[in-house]
């Protein structure tokens, strides 16, 4: 896991970047969140969807609801961006919108995206 400081608009956002999975429960999204809270001292997450477990964007799994509940809970915002299109379950594409109109966690399509939701 690799994490990039950018600052717009003076807002700082890690950006996680790496080649192998790192969010896969809720400690590992903590320890991402605390990571760069200590790193580069922000608490604002961009990070691809290819680096999320894909039970994440299986609702009924409850892991998206543990993670996100925990990021609130320590102050954190995550924008994950990638392509959503594949995904034909009603109840996720409803979350993603209800989340999108919310001020901490996004579901956008590109990394530029996700670092604008997290420096407005």
């Amino acid at each position: 896991m690799t994490i990039t400081k950018i600052e717009k608009n003076g807002i700082v956002c890690a950006i996680i970047s790496g080649d192998d999975t790192v969010i896969t429960d809720a400690q590992s999204a903590l320890d991402v969140l605390m990571t760069a809270n200590y790193d580069i001292g922000t608490k604002n997450i961009a990070i691809s969807k290819k680096l999320v477990a894909e039970d994440f964007f299986i609702l009924s799994s409850g892991l998206a609801g543990e993670i996100l509940q925990k990021y609130i809970n320590y102050g954190g915002r995550i924008a994950i961006y990638g392509d959503y299109s594949h995904y034909t379950s009603k109840p996720l594409h409803d979350f993603i919108y209800e989340s999108n109109k919310g001020k901490d966690v996004f579901f956008v399509g590109t990394q530029e995206e996700a670092i604008d939701r997290l420096t407005q």
